[in-house]
């Protein structure tokens, strides 16, 4: 029997079960290989789909929410009479004209108060996003360092501010469209923070394991004078361990560079992988077998952004945490065996690791897995100096029209989050797990250290610095069926509420373990109404934003 043949078969011989054996309306029969067992889901959602993108900080895309500015020519917005009022906004926040950031001498010729950035401004510098810097822009939390900190030059559009300042800069309703017409029609969290201070490994690696603590050494590494490794992106715990605070591409890809990282521990796919559940991690650039229009193909496949102008690898590396782990590797990026096998631990040996094409496949092939983590391909992701807002529209928006479209759409959730905020200004913070690092001038929010009290164990059970935070707030959407409509939740979440909720629903709120942030992550029901399902939706023009 053909693989596709097996898997009808299956779900009809599991739907035939599941009604024999009465297991109510949340059962769910999980696709993919006859071994694998049924699974129940504690939500009405089957399948949840994980958009994680790149360095974003929430005042950077809703400072002025739900309030544009609407300037001929761009794409209007207006909000619907009943967006709440109550929403953590540089606005709301009576900071857009009053603002420390301009006042505070320390900043220099830099000092700036925010301003608006408009459509011609998409292509910007990327910030300065490293763990120490921004902890130096909170100064002691009265968040009025940023331009001496985080800001970067004159990289950038024509008109973008010209100095560091730049990194008060924000979009509004005309530019980031997209996300604002989410946030009308579905769930939008205004507290909802990186695990971790620091740029994309610690919030790649932080999404499926909320745990940066482990990082093996490689054999016959040399240690920097001040006693870290690798510039200091890797640090000491205090306990003889080492704990990641930086970028550093994966051991054993393919695709890897330079000087790399290896985490010890488990993740969210290794619970997954034990309960039989479907699930993949699919990436832009991760085949390596296709060549793109410009010629290009394998590690050096690439995408000019008609946007930003920059020629981009479509694959880097250091965003695919799956990649640090043994267990959920894919180094030589082997492909999958098959369309159907996608997500199964009987894939080809793709160890669940794949193409952002391979996620369209299987959408179109009716076998979307339980849970699907999404990374654009580079000039998509949003990343300021390579990406932009537009493009990275663009990709969120097809990916979404498309699920919107598909015949699983009605027990679907999409959470859309970031994995740093790349340094932008924000104003608001919770730090609530501290660190201080035993090497001088790493941890230096409150001056000496980074917030007070006892860290959270590692791995090992101890006691773990370098992992201070929560840090910067980054925007957090919930687009579902099941999402409240035009709701804005205040609870505080982090990257690992999306662990949280994986475990929640496909696992009886069993947690990762082994210091872990999701044992303290705030929860994503509250943007949820579980009592039944929307039957509208949302399908948006990818270039504007605009509802189609």
């Amino acid at each position: 029997m053909a693989p596709h043949s097996r898997r009808t078969a299956l779900r009809a011989a599991t739907a035939f079960l599941s009604a024999s054996l009465c297991l109510g309306p949340f059962s769910l029969a999980t696709p993919g290989f006859a071994a694998e067992p049924m699974v129940n889901t504690a939500t009405p959602i089957k399948h949840l789909v994980v958009i994680f993108q790149e360095n974003v900080s929430f005042d950077h895309y809703f400072a002025t929410y739900p309030k544009a500015s609407n300037i001929e020519g761009e794409p209007a917005f207006a909000a619907a009479k009943d967006t709440p009022k109550d929403i953590d906004t540089l606005a709301n926040a009576g900071l857009l004209d009053s603002n420390p950031n301009k006042t505070n001498a320390a900043n220099g010729a830099d000092a700036a108060a925010p301003f608006r950035l408009d459509r011609t401004q998409a292509a910007t510098n990327s910030q300065n996003h490293g763990y120490t810097a921004e902890q130096a822009a909170y100064n002691n939390f009265a968040m009025d360092l940023f331009p001496a900190n985080t800001g970067r030059g004159t990289k950038g559009a024509a008109g973008a501010f010209g100095t560091k300042g730049q990194v008060m800069g924000y979009y509004d309703g005309n530019t980031v469209t997209a996300f604002w017409n989410y946030a009308q029609h579905f769930a939008l969290n205004d507290h909802s923070f990186s695990t971790n201070f620091g740029p994309s490994t610690p919030g790649a690696i932080n999404l499926v394991s909320g745990q940066t603590n482990g990082i093996s050494l490689p054999p016959g590494y040399t240690l920097e004078k001040d006693g870290t490794y690798s510039k200091g992106r890797i640090v000491p715990d205090g306990n003889g361990n080492w704990t990641l605070i930086s970028d550093l591409d994966p051991t054993g890809d393919i695709c890897s560079e330079g000087k790399t990282a290896l985490m010890t521990g488990r993740n969210i796919g290794d619970l997954l992988n034990d309960k039989g559940i479907t699930w993949g991690f699919f990436e832009g650039g991760f085949d390596l077998t296709v060549k793109n229009p410009n010629g290009t193909t394998a590690c050096k496949r690439s995408t000019t952004s008609a946007i930003t102008k920059v020629d981009q690898v479509d694959y880097i590396p250091h965003h695919q945490p799956f990649q640090y782990y043994p267990s959920t590797a894919n180094p030589q990026h082997i492909r999958p065996s098959s369309v159907d096998m996608i997500g199964t631990s009987h894939d080809g040996g793709a160890n669940h690791q794949y193409d952002i094409n391979d996620f369209y496949a299987v959408l179109k092939n009716g076998t979307m897995p339980a849970v699907s983590f999404l990374k654009a391909p580079a000039y998509q992701d949003g990343h300021a100096g390579y990406s932009d807002p537009l493009d990275e529209q663009e990709f969120v928006a097809n990916v979404i029209n498309k699920l919107q479209q598909s015949k699983d759409w009605n027990n679907t959730a999409v959470i859309i989050l970031y994995d740093d905020s790349d340094g932008w200004y924000d104003h608001a913070h919770h730090v609530i797990n501290p660190s201080n690092i035993p090497v001088k001038g790493y941890d230096v929010l409150n001056g000496a250290a980074c917030g007070t009290g006892t860290p959270m164990p590692g791995v090992d059970g101890l006691p773990a610095e370098g992992r201070c935070g929560y840090g910067t707030r980054q925007p957090l959407l919930v687009i579902s069926p099941y999402a409240k409509q035009n709701f804005v939740d205040h609870t505080v979440t982090d990257q690992t509420s999306v662990m949280r909720f994986i475990e929640d629903n496909w696992m009886g709120g069993q947690r990762l373990g082994g210091g872990s942030f999701d044992a303290v992550a705030g929860s994503l029901n509250n943007m949820f109404d579980w009592s039944k399902a929307r039957t509208d939706t949302l399908i948006l023009d990818p270039k504007t934003g605009l509802k189609g």
